[in-house]
């Protein structure tokens, strides 16, 4: 009897993906898409534009205060982005 190896279809998915080519972009737009659920509500009621840019996420922000609030707050964002994808994507957050 031949004993075969089950696998999930998200790892064979994501296995297609990287093969191809395709994965670090397809985490790229999960990341920035991931900005209102990992920021909350209030944070993106001001949140005008969300970019990615060599590993820097681009924030656009409408309140000058929030800017300032939020910059100190960087590496605690980079580091739940990153575990919310589950890769390291982003290495910082410009506020602007």
């Amino acid at each position: 009897m031949f004993k075969r190896e089950v696998q999930s279809i998200g790892k064979l998915v994501m296995r297609n993906l990287r093969m191809q080519g395709l994965e670090t972009p397809l985490l790229q737009k999960r990341l920035v898409e991931s900005w209102p659920l990992v920021a909350g509500p209030a944070i993106a009621r001001y949140t005008k534009d969300v970019s990615l840019y060599n590993q820097t996420l681009f924030v656009r922000l409408s309140a000058p205060a929030l800017r300032a609030d939020l910059s100190m707050r960087r590496q605690e964002f980079v580091t739940l982005l990153n575990k919310y994808v589950g890769a390291q994507i982003i290495a910082d957050i410009r506020f602007c």
